[in-house]
């Protein structure tokens, strides 16, 4: 899952072999003997791919074998930070653009050098320069998410009689607001009363409209986009502004006041609460991205399909990222690693994850696969697309957001369970955020 979002940080160190290639220390298995290199990462989907796709690695290299190594998403980055400084980190591990400046900075990553320049046109070249800096790239592109798109429960929004096409929210003039009057008539009690119905039980809730939550990637990044608002200014926060206020507060009403989405208590520490409420039918609609696809179809009994997100005053915008599988610049087995790396950078080794339907590869040639699989599976992934084609805003990032992260998290918790209004919630959190990004 390429979840840039319940999003640790390392003191950066000048990195002074930023130049070399990888393989130019020539440590591995030149001596033919048998080793293992170890990938880790967090999505389960992507990791059967990888599986399969390592199958074909050893068979072309014999004296290499590759061990995927499964962390979860909500303690990942909390335990690469520990194990990266304690010297314990896997030989490749995944990265996120809000994460992997510190470990670039202090020397903890393998630069990608001139053993790669054979693949570098093919990957996606959004993901090259998210992850390129001072002029060197830092890791092998992967995944590459599209932009988020709306999931639906066909039999719920059908039975609702709402109509998907052209979803607006607008915090200041609720003529325009289609987004609200749909989701509220997707909201039932357990009478059957929608959201939209004075005698609503709020506290029989059956069936909820949406899942608005504290989730960065899938739903407030692009609020505050569509609304006008900015998150980051470099390397410094800026979601304390009347355009960010308003849209988080539009959430929060959602949540607390308008009762179309669970409580925050059900997803402020748990990412996956509300895609497993929405394939369980609990939720008529998901906002979500590409690394939801394949959760989604394993999962669901119903029909469903992929409509584009409710768009703001500003109209569309959507966050677009990337992931990267980074080499350890601590591994004792870099010939090995690298040469796992060029497996991962290429179309030979990128097709399994596209193939498998588990996310959309960064490397372009393994792409179609990607889009032959759910064309047989009758979906259409063409919203991800659109959304990342049109007006986008950039994931987070610093090489100290991790303790920035950490900062405002616990502030926004509050605010998404109602009991911190949100305007001061906001300010209180850019300060902590602000000081804790500059150390």
């Amino acid at each position: 899952m390429l979840r840039g979002v319940t999003l640790a940080a390392i003191a950066g160190l000048t990195l002074g072999t930023a130049a070399c290639s990888p393989a130019a220390d020539n440590n591995s298995n030149s001596s033919g003997d048998k080793v293992t290199v170890t990938v880790r990462l967090w999505d389960e989907q992507v990791q059967k791919a990888y599986e399969a796709s390592f199958k074909e690695f050893e068979s072309k290299n014999p004296n290499i074998t590759v061990k995927t190594v499964l962390e979860p998403y909500a303690t990942y980055f909390d335990k690469l930070r520990t194990d990266v400084s304690a010297g314990n980190a896997d030989d490749i591990f995944w990265v996120s653009s809000s994460y992997f400046q510190p470990y670039a900075d202090n020397g903890s990553l393998l630069p990608i050098g001139s053993d790669f320049d054979s693949e570098k046109s093919g990957w996606v070249q959004a993901a090259i320069d998210q992850y390129t800096r001072k002029d060197q790239l830092w890791g092998v592109p992967q995944l590459t998410d599209g932009g988020i798109g709306l999931y639906y429960n066909k039999n719920l929004v059908s039975k609702a009689g709402v109509s998907l096409e052209n979803l607006q929210w607008n915090p200041s003039d609720p003529s325009k607001d289609t987004f609200l009057k749909a989701v509220q008539k997707l909201t039932l009690d357990s009478a059957g009363r929608s959201a939209d119905d004075p005698a609503f039980d709020a506290k029989k809730i059956v069936q909820y409209g949406y899942n608005a939550s504290q989730d960065l990637q899938a739903i407030y990044y692009n609020f505050i986009g569509q609304n006008g608002g900015a998150f980051q200014d470099g390397e410094n926060f800026v979601f304390d502004s009347a355009q960010s206020a308003q849209a988080f507060q539009y959430i929060v009403d959602l949540i607390n006041k308008y009762h179309v989405s669970p409580g925050a208590a059900n997803s402020n520490d748990n990412g996956d609460f509300m895609r497993d409420q929405f394939i369980q039918g609990k939720i008529a609609l998901f906002q979500s991205g590409t690394y939801n696809l394949k959760n989604v179809s394993d999962g669901a009994k119903f029909p469903w399909a992929i409509a584009a997100m409710p768009s703001g005053p500003a109209g569309a915008v959507s966050v677009v990222n990337n992931i990267i599988a980074a080499g350890n610049a601590k591994t004792s087995h870099k010939d090995a690693t690298t040469k796992v790396l060029q497996w991962l950078g290429s179309a030979d080794g990128a097709k399994f994850t596209g193939a498998e339907g588990a996310a959309v590869p960064a490397v372009k040639d393994a792409q179609q696969a990607y889009d032959s699989f759910w064309k047989a599976k009758n979906i259409d992934v063409s919203q991800f697309a659109k959304a990342a084609q049109g007006k986008t805003i950039s994931a987070p990032t610093g090489v100290n957001y991790g303790a920035a992260f950490n900062a405002w998290k616990p502030i926004f918790n509050e605010i998404f369970l109602g009991r911190t209004p949100v305007e001061s919630g906001l300010k209180q959190a850019q300060e902590a955020a602000n000081k804790a990004m500059k150390g």
